[in-house]
């Protein structure tokens, strides 16, 4: 297998439209997204006497060098992830469902059956059929409790959806006896494939819950493009049921994950770079966790409360009163102030955002039920505009990185430096939008999160990062007039508060 992560330009293969039993293909070991691999060994290129001479160096103890060097264990976000084709994972799930064959003594389309149920545990598959082998096919929807009788002895049946007679020999069922023309089967199945449905495919009879296994399917579809439909969509239905693999949610990307631990975490697709949680699929959202930030999207996506919210994207200047833009300050009177509170910007200090917190109204249980829909609309709209606001930062400094990008051009072309030497403001640029990133996602966390001396550290640890972030967008967008070293340690501190919150409130 080739890497996903080699540098150089990589070829896809096409989508799978084939796969009764998955196809096998010869490939070598994954790589890991956190590897380093190196070929070269310099020793092979170093006489007896330079060995000689650079030994001793080398065995000196020198652990006091990696105090500053960062640990895996010291970054919340860590986690380790490979990138697969689709058919390494194809080659993958064959795999499990041969080890589970091979244990069982059971055929590939019940073994597939038992592991898409089950979630793909295969320990606790092997674990319950030495049990009750007979009780777990009973739960897993494969075989029924009582089998259904045929009471008939005629060489013919009539079938009960199309009523047409047949002989006994071209009548089909499944495990629960229920009994069916192939015809029949055949229309019920292309049904079922049309509506997205096979992996979870049911007996046709009422109130029947018993599962059609995928070579009976196989064989009773006669049109050749609906097998590789069924077949494409199933495999589908196995990488999503499959608690190590997940698709890549980037627009047209066939990249496949596999992590080893189904956790909330971080993962870049190293083909198309999309930024996704592992877990549910979605944005990635730290620190919110996957149940809390899917609330607050169908909030948000809730016409009846963001029908209520005015998005402004203008602003009186509390000093002057002109109706401004976003900026860093009234163009007219240059006045610098919160655009948040409006408060007074030097009033904000370094301390404490207070605009940050929502100050709710102790007394609001006692109120009418009518002042405690208000009160809960102006909670919602206050965590929402911060929440937005963010979200236009994160446009806004899009462009920031543009200009800083096209000014290092500048720069290098005048022989004023090199790429090297301007690279840390691209860093600053980085660092400032995944603080920034992080920032716009403490918002729903702190929307749900329970009164209490939690909430209250967590908002002085939201408050210190916004703080920390602002006062690092103002250096980033002043960064040809900003010392480098004052602008490296505002990135360090950024930083630090950004782990800080992640280590304490990060739930994973």
């Amino acid at each position: 297998m080739m890497p996903l992560v080699e540098q150089e330009q990589l070829t896809l293969f096409g989508e799978t439209s084939r796969l009764h039993n998955f196809k096998m293909t010869d490939t070598v070991d994954m790589k890991s997204q956190n590897s380093d691999d190196s070929d070269y060994d310099e020793s092979d290129n170093m006489d007896e006497d330079d060995e000689d001479d650079y030994c001793g160096y080398y065995d000196n103890d020198t652990d006091d060098l990696d105090i500053d060097k960062p640990k895996k264990s010291d970054d919340p976000e860590y986690f380790e992830f490979d990138l697969l084709h689709l058919e390494d994972a194809e080659r993958l799930l064959n795999e499990e469902v041969e080890a589970l064959c091979s244990k069982l003594k059971i055929d590939p389309s019940l073994a597939k059956m038992l592991l898409q149920v089950h979630g793909w545990n295969k320990e606790s598959i092997i674990e319950r059929h030495i049990i009750d082998h007979g009780k777990l096919l009973v739960d897993s929807k494969i075989k029924p409790a009582v089998k259904y009788k045929d009471t008939c002895f005629s060489n013919y049946r009539t079938c009960p959806v199309c009523y047409l007679t047949v002989q006994k020999d071209q009548m089909f069922s499944v495990s629960c006896g229920h009994q069916f023309c192939k015809e029949c089967w055949d229309s019920f199945f292309q049904i079922q494939i049309q509506q997205g449905i096979t992996t979870g495919i049911e007996c046709m009879e009422k109130d029947c819950n018993i599962l059609v296994p995928e070579d009976f399917i196989c064989s009773a579809l006669s049109k050749p493009d609906f097998r590789d439909r069924y077949s494409t969509r199933s495999f589908t239905d196995h990488i999503e049921g499959h608690p190590q693999l997940r698709f890549c949610p980037g627009p047209n990307c066939s990249v496949i994950v596999r992590a080893k631990e189904n956790k909330a975490k971080k993962v870049e697709c190293g083909q198309c770079k999309t930024i996704f949680c592992f877990k549910c699929g979605i944005d990635y959202h730290a620190p919110t966790d996957c149940g809390t930030i899917k609330k607050w999207l169908t909030k948000c996506a809730d016409d009846s409360e963001t029908a209520n919210y005015i998005s402004a994207n203008t602003k009186d200047c509390p000093k002057c009163h002109v109706c401004i833009e976003k900026t860093e300050q009234c163009t007219k009177c240059k006045h610098d102030f919160c655009w948040m509170c409006l408060g007074d910007w030097k009033a904000h200090g370094s301390e404490y955002y207070e605009c940050s917190r929502y100050k709710e109204n102790p007394n609001i249980a006692n109120e009418s039920a009518h002042a405690q829909a208000r009160e809960a609309l102006k909670k919602y709209l206050f965590y929402f505009e911060r929440w937005e606001n963010h979200s236009k930062s994160l446009e806004l400094e899009e462009q920031t990185l543009l200009k800083i990008t096209s000014r290092i051009q500048e720069k290098v072309m005048n022989n004023a430096g090199t790429w090297i030497d301007w690279q840390y403001l691209l860093d600053a640029a980085a660092l400032l939008r995944k603080c920034r990133y992080t920032l716009q996602y403490t918002y729903p966390y702190a929307y749900f999160m329970e009164k209490g001396a939690r909430k209250q550290l967590f908002e002085y640890q939201q408050a210190q990062l916004e703080a920390e972030v602002e006062n690092l967008s103002w250096k980033v967008e002043r960064a040809e007039i900003t010392d480098r070293g004052d602008l490296e340690n505002q990135m360090d501190v950024a930083e630090k508060r950004r782990q800080t919150l992640l280590k304490d409130f990060l739930e994973i």
